[in-house]
């Protein structure tokens, strides 16, 4: 089902995609940096995983449309694709609903996916748990910006202009952008990953067999606000195993593997990089699961 709070825009030129399962605060504040864009023309589509479509105020300056895609267990594959579907632009910015957008990252993701032909990734930085939803509303974007931390496995980007990335599985999902075409060429997401994880690192390498290379896209700054975070992610163990073991039967290598390496040494799967398959112990214990929440000074896993 589709609702629509405006229809597409004539001159609209990106579609802003977003997944969203509770968080409505988050959502709040995506919304409320995307209407600080310095390129106006682009709509918002909603895929909403939820049985109450999201609050969106009608006062917002671009075109909403939300889109609801029904699953127990979070179907985030199958929401981007229908995100991806009723889009009316040929240029696909995927966003998370963690994520607040820096005033120029429409604006970025546009001319570089322009010029670029890439499938591009966009830089993003962490909020501390210490930072709340009162803060982010009284704070300009830079002054949230100067509290964010960066994430140690990516780069930070200073140059302008794209920077080309060679490892294809760097593909991250919560801040990316390429053409309809280059999405739906390669097949777009394996709507059989369920849960968390896996369906991202799928896609990366469906876009690599279609011959859609990686760049990351500077000047495209998003701030991740902050959840609860579980090292390792014991509350997502069924999903992890479930996806991990489909991904190795399509192409023949494993992902999440730093996350099976953790469940294989906390004695919980029998499991090495060479394996075929992955052997359940035991699966963690409630307690177990609680013990690997994160406080609020842990921003991401």
């Amino acid at each position: 089902m589709t609702s629509n709070t405006d229809t597409g825009a004539r001159g609209t030129k990106a579609s802003v995609l977003t997944l969203v399962r509770g968080r409505q605060a988050h959502l709040d504040a995506l919304i409320d940096g995307l209407t600080r864009q310095t390129e106006p023309a682009f709509e918002l589509i909603i895929a909403s995983m939820q049985p109450e479509p999201p609050r969106i105020s009608a006062e917002v300056p671009f075109p909403v449309r939300v889109v609801t895609v029904p699953g127990e267990r979070m179907p985030l594959a199958a929401a981007r694709n229908a995100a991806a579907r009723a889009a009316d632009t040929e240029r696909l910015i995927f966003l998370d609903v963690d994520c607040i957008p820096g005033p120029e990252l429409v604006g970025q993701y546009i001319r570089q996916l322009d010029a670029s032909g890439r499938c591009l990734l966009g830089e993003v930085r962490y909020l501390p748990g210490t930072c709340s939803t009162e803060d982010i509303k009284a704070s300009t974007f830079a002054d949230l910006a100067g509290f964010a931390v960066q994430h140690p496995a990516r780069p930070s980007l200073e140059s302008d202009g794209w920077i080309d990335e060679p490892e294809h599985r760097a593909l991250w999902g919560l801040s990316f952008a390429l053409t309809k075409d280059q999405y739906f060429s390669a097949g777009g997401m394996d709507e059989l990953y369920v849960g968390y994880g896996g369906e991202e690192t799928d896609f990366a390498e469906r876009l690599a067999a279609n011959g859609t290379r990686l760049a990351w896209c500077s000047d495209a700054l998003a701030l991740h606000q902050y959840h609860t975070v579980y090292t390792p992610p014991l509350d997502r163990f069924d999903d992890i195993i479930e996806n991990a073991t489909r991904f190795r039967a399509t192409w023949g290598s494993w992902c999440l593997e730093y996350w099976l390496d953790y469940f294989a040494r906390y004695g919980l799967v029998r499991w090495a990089l060479d394996a075929d398959r992955i052997e359940i112990l035991r699966r963690p214990t409630p307690q177990e699961v609680e013990a690997s929440r994160q406080g609020p000074e842990i921003a991401f896993a």
